[in-house]
Formats: C-alpha cells, sequence, structure tokens
C-alpha cells in the first residue's frame, strides 16, 4: 500500500493548523522536495565532519561573525563599517580555497574514491579481532623497549603517495613484523609504515611535517608528522615515542597522548569494522517492515 502524499499533508494541516499563506506553501511540497532537503541535508552533515576538530572549524566560525556583523550593519545603517565588512568578506571568499586546502583535497579525494559517504570495505569480526591484537601487541612491546615507531592506518582516503616515498612491502600484519620494521638502525626504522586493511602496504615512508607552531616543544620529528599526515587525511596514525615509550595517536590534525593497550584497542578497533551504532538505509528498512 503506497502512501497518498496528498491525503497525508491535509491530516498534517488540520492537526496543526497554521496560516493560509503557510498552506500553500505545504501544499507545494512534494515527496521530490523532502528527498532533495535530505540530500542536501546529508551533505552539510558530512562537510561539517570533515572540517570537526580542525583549525578550519574556527576559520569558519570566524567567517560566519562577520557575514552576521555585515548583516547587523547594513540593518542599522552603518554605511562605512559595513562597506569595510563587506570588502573583507569577499576577499575572504577568495581566499577560501587556499585557507580551507586539506579540507577541500580530502573532501575531493573521498569523491573521486567514490567514499564521500562512508567506507565501503570493512574486516570481518574475526580479522579485525586479529589485527587489533597484532597492533597492539607490537606498539605496546616497542614501548617497553622505546622503540621509536610511526604507523599510518588507511581509512577512506588512499595513501598511495605517500607509500610510493618507502619500500613496497605487502605484507600481512603481524606484530613480529611490525617490530622488526622498526628495528633500531635499520633502513626502514626512521620512516612510517602504511596499513590498508590486513596488510601492511609499505615502511620507510616519508610524512609531510605539520605547519602548527602551536605544538608543545616535546613533540619531536615522528610525533609532527603523524599530525602533519592527519591533516591532510583521515588516516589514523600511532606514534611510540624513543625517548620515553609514549604511545600517542594523532588523527584529524590533533595528537592523543600517554595511552595504554586498552585506549589503543579502543580506538583502532572501529577503522576495522562497520561501526555497529551508525545508521544504515538497509535497517531502516527492516524495522519499517516489521512495523507492518
Amino acid at each position: 500500500m503506497f502512501f497518498d502524499w496528498g491525503i497525508g499533508m491535509q491530516e498534517l494541516l488540520q492537526a496543526f493548523p497554521v496560516s493560509v499563506h503557510m498552506q500553500g506553501i505545504v501544499n507545494t511540497v512534494g515527496p521530490l522536495d523532502v528527498i532533495d532537503v535530505l540530500i542536501v541535508a546529508v551533505i552539510i552533515y558530512k562537510i561539517y565532519g570533515l572540517l570537526k576538530d580542525t583549525r578550519a572549524i574556527t576559520l569558519l566560525k570566524g567567517l560566519l561573525m562577520l557575514l552576521v556583523l555585515t548583516v547587523v550593519c547594513n540593518f542599522l545603517e552603518l554605511h562605512v563599517i559595513h562597506w569595510v565588512l563587506q570588502k573583507s568578506v569577499t576577499f575572504l571568499f577568495v581566499a577560501l580555497p587556499i585557507v580551507f586546502q586539506p579540507e577541500l583535497r580530502r573532501a575531493l579525494e573521498r569523491l573521486g574514491q567514490g567514499r564521500f559517504l562512508g567506507p565501503i570495505i570493512y574486516l570481518n569480526d574475526e580479522e579485525a579481532d586479529k589485527m587489533v591484537a597484532e597492533l597492539t601487541d607490537a606498539v605496546t612491546a616497542m614501548s617497553k623497549t622505546k622503540t621509536g615507531a610511526l604507523i599510518a592506518i588507511e581509512r577512506e582516503i588512499g595513501l598511495n603517495d605517500i607509500a610510493a616515498s618507502g619500500i613496497p612491502i605487502d605484507a600481512i600484519v603481524t606484530s613480529a613484523l611490525l617490530q622488526n620494521v622498526f628495528v633500531t638502525k635499520t633502513p626502514l626504522h626512521d620512516g612510517a609504515a602504511i596499513i590498508r586493511g590486513k596488510r601492511l602496504i609499505a615502511a620507510g615512508c616519508l610524512l609531510p611535517l605539520t605547519d602548527n607552531r602551536r605544538l608543545s616543544t616535546e613533540l619531536g620529528t615522528r610525533h609532527r608528522a603523524a599530525i602533519g599526515l592527519s591533516e591532510q587525511s583521515d588516516a589514523l596514525i600511532i606514534v611510540v615515542s624513543e625517548e620515553t615509550g609514549t604511545i600517542s595517536i594523532a588523527e584529524n590534525g590533533r595528537i592523543r597522548r600517554r595511552l595504554n593497550a586498552d585506549d589503543l584497542k579502543e580506538i583502532i578497533r572501529p577503522i576495522f569494522t562497520e561501526q555497529k551504532a551508525s545508521f544504515k538505509f538497509k535497517d531502516m528498512l527492516q524495522n519499517w517492515g516489521k512495523k507492518k
């Protein structure tokens, strides 16, 4: 039985009385209009997800504040201030592609890979548990011996350009393999290891350093390289300090330090498995079928 949109809207209008003008507007809304709005809402949500927890969100808030001030000054007829703000906003819109370059690059890469709406491939639960165990064992072992390590886990944005700067490996990830890669004074020790799914695709890779000048002076080159890659991609980067053995994770331009094994497992496991709490269209259809 199909839903009669016209009858449904009439019942809705009777339940919630509105003005005649508003009724005319509501009557013009069709199913395609609702779908159109939902698609735009999803796109805006995804864009917010790209900007969330990055320096760009602060810049965006500043731009919105300027727009609000411009409207207020125009309403109050403060012509000089309005002219200055208007010119400033125009200049900022021209500068947006430069200011938001990392975020724009991330969005375009997702779109180009067909992954803008989310990840495509996950490991099954058994493979994910094994990956988490191998990674955790390797990282905690290197932490105890103060062996410096830099491990980047690929998500939706491909890291082929980063992997090309190192030595191809293409092997199943194991704790022993990762520990062997980062043995001190070996050719691959100072670079980063790149993990895609359950495979180590390359090691000894070069990562871009962050330009953030507000970072603590305690952070060395490994930590700055991890933050730099996290600013340009959605990868999660694990760092083991060679000086202190501290375990850190860089993500979305930020770094979390002094993690233990349990913290590490909790953070990295969702990367390899589909989020059970995430919204899935097929679940919605199943629930709708049960209600019928």
